[in-house]
């Protein structure tokens, strides 16, 4: 399992529509591809934190496998338009942070797998 991202739910969202939300947004996740691995985002670990404010609008906090990554600005559109399609939600943000750096032990079984690395 990767290491999983920090979730943080307004109050006033009813811990069904929570559930529901996670689960919703891990496939999205999953359907944005680090575009030099070939592994998801989730999986690769690359998401810490998912906040998802009374108005469902979601922030996210993320990472990228290298500071230098060209593509950082398409990578966190591409998350946006992902979460911002979750069922019931407002849209969404990205923020993506290099603190703490990322490293291979957030990677999941599956994403080892994927990148022959165990």
């Amino acid at each position: 399992m990767p290491h999983q991202p920090q979730w943080i739910f307004d109050g006033s969202i009813p811990q069904a529509d929570r559930a529901r939300f996670v689960d919703e947004a891990v496939t999205a996740f999953k359907t944005v591809f680090d575009p030099e691995i070939p592994c998801d985002i989730y999986e690769l670990g690359l998401i810490y934190k998912v906040e998802v404010e009374a108005e469902r609008l979601v922030k996210v906090e993320m990472t990228l496998t290298a500071p230098g990554c060209p593509v950082a600005g398409e990578l966190a559109r591409s998350v946006e338009a992902a979460i911002g399609a979750v069922n019931g939600t407002m849209g969404a943000k990205v923020d993506v942070v290099f603190d703490p750096p990322w490293n291979q032990s957030r990677m999941s079984d599956e994403a080892r797998i994927a990148l022959d690395m165990f």
